[in-house]
């Protein structure tokens, strides 16, 4: 399972260009830093407080006083900048950032977004993600496909949703989606799966591309 997250990281790290100003969630999400590739310059920025998250710390350059959203431990970029978390959130509602990404537990075909709460368990609440939701004009979903079997992208979520009709686009193990007005446009296939398991692990009727890609993980 840990070779797939990093697959869906890797893969979630090209859609970014260089200048950009992004928001990376909790989870999955945060390993998108360490694949972001050298000779693109984006920022990535955390609703705790600051804009120059960089890799995931380890031993030898952890910092205590360096956290992500999620209270791992991170490095930072040299060009870091830190603030509170007025101002952090001001980036987010005015527009500044580029996109988010974020974990989900659900998808729906519209777009509408689950990833918060599991009725009947507790949990510490939504976050900023429904701030990043409504105020980024990209929201990519990186998550495993399905959830012990169980489907994930729906034509409607059963959960709490997060926001409404505000998934742009998917990113799992299996295959790049995006979210249209038709419905889920399958844009790369990984060719570990047929374009049968993959609608098998659907809970929606996918579309395919004209023009339909290999999964790029390189």
């Amino acid at each position: 399972m840990a070779d797939l997250k990093a697959r869906i990281a890797k893969r979630c790290a090209k859609e970014f260009e260089d200048g950009d100003f992004i928001n990376l969630g909790i989870g999955l999400p945060t390993q998108v830093a360490d694949y972001l590739p050298e000779d693109v310059m984006v920022t990535c920025h955390s609703e705790n407080g600051f804009a120059g998250i960089d890799e995931m710390a380890a031993e030898h350059n952890l910092d205590v006083d360096i956290i992500n959203s999620g209270g791992q431990y991170v490095t930072a970029l040299d060009r870091v900048k830190y603030f509170d978390t007025a101002e952090s959130f001001g980036l987010v509602r005015g527009g500044h950032v580029k996109a988010t990404v974020l974990g989900a537990m659900q998808v729906g075909e519209n777009g509408d977004l689950a990833n918060w709460i599991v009725p009947g368990k507790k949990v510490a609440g939504m976050g900023g993600a429904m701030d990043l939701c409504a105020g980024c004009p990209e929201v990519i979903i990186v998550m495993l496909h399905t959830q012990k079997g169980n489907h994930k992208i729906l034509e409607n979520c059963t959960l709490p949703l997060t926001a409404e009709k505000c998934v742009t686009r998917i990113i799992t193990e299996m295959a790049v989606m995006d979210v249209t007005p038709e419905g889920i446009v399958v844009r790369e296939l990984h060719p570990d799966y047929t374009k049968e398991e993959v609608q098998e692990a659907t809970g929606c009727k996918l579309i395919w591309a004209e023009d339909l890609k290999p999964y790029d993980e390189n």
